[in-house]
């Protein structure tokens, strides 16, 4: 997975055994660990090593001299383990498995006193190679943009004292990276009192360990130090936007001294961690052999792209530190909208199993009745949700809940589970009477950097290619077209929200069939009903033979993606098959106002709100429309996931439902004109 090698069996080296012996009983209890271990191709063994084979030992814990004495003894190699830098959203003691690990055959990256495999990338290793650098900086801008960290049990939004200010790190007592680098008590003294020395009449705030504040290890701050304009930061916030405000930063060792370099600091250390010495730093005690000096991205390229081993939970499989980024981004979001658990209303039954699933990582979900939600979200101090359409049942505001948009292999209205949900705090994407949180996204995505424009471009790529929508039905072949001009019509479920919301001079399928002929007469016209009308299952159908009055091809129980590629624009009214249209490159004229128009990406011949002054390219729409606005979930491992993931569940058919569901959506289909019951 790297370009280079540090390591004993590198270049002329003899070959040694890929045989791993332990002695330590984490090795042994943590299934991810072995798992990394073996999917980097170790064997994980017992008993005493050979001179060829390695010994494994946890960084320098307490344990660790069991195996150095082995080791030693025997000849053999030794291999020092440690979590890597982007761990997990809760901290390991707090039951969370790693993300990746760091396989170091030279030394341990914290500790000085022997070159690790680490501190020789980041002193002999080209670090040169422009694709190299350029994902540096990508990563970089994710770390930023997403609040991503080693641990990421914190709110991006929880407050913080107003700036600017002065951040002392604290960390856990005795660390092994503290005592590596030398450091006692009277070391975090010290840099306390050189943080107030050196920015006088500023407030200095000391970062609490995240252990320290789970209350697993004691820290080397207390109430005590908070004196004067001395304050402990013991609340879970955002590594990134304490830096945001800082103006300047001061560390032992911390892992936290390594994002205040990305965050464009240049921390003073007392320390002598991996990062210190190359020219990034104000070293107090400085490692005289540390001379070269490197960018951000050079540090980055090593430390996050070249040294640790990475592991996706998701396809059990070793991985890159963009996939790594991708699981942390959708496992943290998770956590961090879903810990104060929900009272949920208007849920249909078949709904609660799904929704408990999607946002029960933290303390669950719970069914209400209308007219004790909101009080029973209150006295339990939970979110209130609702699903989108049932918000008028509510006196209280509540978070609004609706299908994603690449959503499931089959109909929702036929009760297939979905594999994306939106959960919005300001209204909701179709009804664009009001701002949503998904406007409120595509107008910030003007900002975005080049590497979240890139990830979108990878994922509507992948749509592409496999042909993916929103509901990834097997659908006919679809009929021989004539050539021309074509245009495609779909047809939508007349008393969808979208509709009844998003327009106002056409609201009917015929009304939309007439407007595309009446300004293309020499045109190709394709009309392709809905899926769910063609089911039975929604209102939207046109009497027979009206469509094809109008229509030169009614396209019934075709593949729409197919129809999208076979022609040259789309007109709608506000159909998820004009965006579908959109990032396949088609021409997309809208009548009403879907959440795609009005950004200057749509010919909008029907009103769209005057607050979508924003014009993004199509790659940041596609971001904020199917990365930022969803949530995902995996129906294989049961977790929150990236889209990535649900996209490879579709391709592999992995999405199959229970067959209870399938019981229950063929009753659906013979009574569909009690519909309203079970939507």
């Amino acid at each position: 997975m790297t370009p280079f090698s540090t390591h004993p069996d590198a270049g002329s080296e003899p070959p040694s055994s890929r045989r791993l012996y332990v002695y330590s009983g984490g090795f042994l209890r943590e299934r991810r660990v072995r798992r990394i271990l073996s999917l980097a191709g170790w064997k994980v063994k017992l008993g005493l090593p050979k001179a060829t084979d390695h010994v494994a030992v946890w960084g320098q814990s307490p344990t660790a001299s069991r195996g150095e004495a082995v080791a030693a003894r025997r000849g053999a190699g030794l291999m020092r383990v440690e979590d890597a830098f982007l761990r997990s959203v809760l901290p390991g003691r707090s039951g969370d498995a790693a993300q990746g690990l760091l396989l170091d055959r030279s030394g341990v990256h914290f500790d000085p006193s022997v070159p690790s495999d680490l501190e020789q990338m980041l002193a002999t290793a080209p670090l040169d190679d422009h694709d190299r650098l350029r994902r540096a900086k990508d990563v970089i801008d994710r770390l930023k943009l997403s609040h991503v960290s080693k641990y990421n049990d914190f709110d991006p939004e929880a407050a913080l004292p107003p700036a600017p200010y002065v951040v002392v790190i604290d960390q856990t007592r005795d660390d092994a990276s503290v005592l590596a680098s030398g450091a006692t008590p009277s070391t975090f003294r010290e840099m306390l009192v050189m943080a107030q020395e050196e920015n006088p009449g500023l407030r200095v705030l000391i970062k609490t360990h995240p252990e320290t504040e789970a209350g697993h290890r004691p820290g080397y701050y207390g109430p005590e130090h908070a004196v004067g304009k001395v304050s402990l930061v013991t609340a879970k916030v955002s590594p990134w936007a304490l830096m945001e405000g800082a103006v300047a930063v001061y560390t032992v060792s911390s892992g936290m001294g390594f994002e205040a370099i990305l965050a464009g600091h240049q921390p003073r250390v007392f320390g002598k961690p991996f990062y210190a010495g190359w020219g990034l730093t104000k070293d107090e005690y400085p490692v005289p052999r540390r001379t070269r000096r490197l960018t951000r991205a050079q540090i980055v390229a090593a430390a996050l792209i070249d040294y640790p081993t990475w592991y996706d939970p998701y396809r059990d499989a070793l991985c890159e530190v963009e996939d790594v980024l991708s699981n942390l981004e959708a496992q943290a979001r998770a956590w961090r909208e879903d810990r104060a658990g929900y009272v949920a209303v208007g849920m249909r039954a078949w709904k609660r199993k799904p929704l408990t699933q999607f946002f029960g990582s933290g303390r669950g979900v719970i069914f209400a009745k209308a007219d004790t939600a909101a009080a029973k979200a209150a006295e339990s101090e939970r979110h209130l949700m609702v699903w989108a359409s049932k918000a008028d049942t509510l006196a209280t505001p509540a978070l609004k809940i609706e299908d994603g948009f690449v959503r499931s292999r089959g109909l929702g209205a036929a009760l297939t589970p979905p594999l994306s949900l939106v959960r919005d705090d300001l209204g909701i994407y179709y009804d664009p009477t009001g701002p949503s949180r998904l406007e409120a996204l595509i107008s910030a995505s003007v900002r975005l950097p080049d590497g979240a424009k890139a990830r979108a471009e990878r994922v509507i790529e992948r749509l592409v290619r496999a042909g993916i929508d929103k509901y990834n039905l097997d659908r006919a072949a679809i009929p021989d077209l004539p050539e021309g001009r074509r245009i495609l019509v779909p047809g939508q479920v007349e008393d969808d929200a979208s509709i009844r919301l998003g327009t106002r001079d056409v609201t009917h399928n015929h009304g939309l069939l007439q407007r595309a002929r009446a300004a293309n007469p020499d045109a190709v016209l394709i009309y392709k009903p809905h899926p769910d009308v063609e089911a039975g299952l929604r209102d939207g159908a046109l009497p027979a033979g009206e469509a094809e009055e109008i229509a030169d091809i009614v396209a019934r129980e075709s593949d729409g993606v197919a129809l999208i590629d076979a022609v040259d624009e789309v007109w709608t009214m506000t159909s998820l098959m004009g965006f579908e249209a959109l990032i396949r490159g088609k021409s997309v004229t809208c009548l009403g106002a879907p959440f795609y128009a009005g950004w200057g990406l749509t010919r909008d011949l029907g009103w769209v709100p005057d607050r979508r002054e924003a014009r993004p390219d199509l790659l940041s729409l596609a971001h904020a429309v199917l990365i930022d606005y969803p949530r995902y979930f995996d129906p294989v491992t049961g977790r929150a996931c990236p889209i990535e993931v649900v996209l490879d569940r579709i391709e592999a058919g992995e999405t199959a439902r229970g067959p209870g569901l399938s019981a229950l959506a063929k009753l659906q289909g013979v009574f569909a004109s009690q519909a309203y019951r079970w939507r």
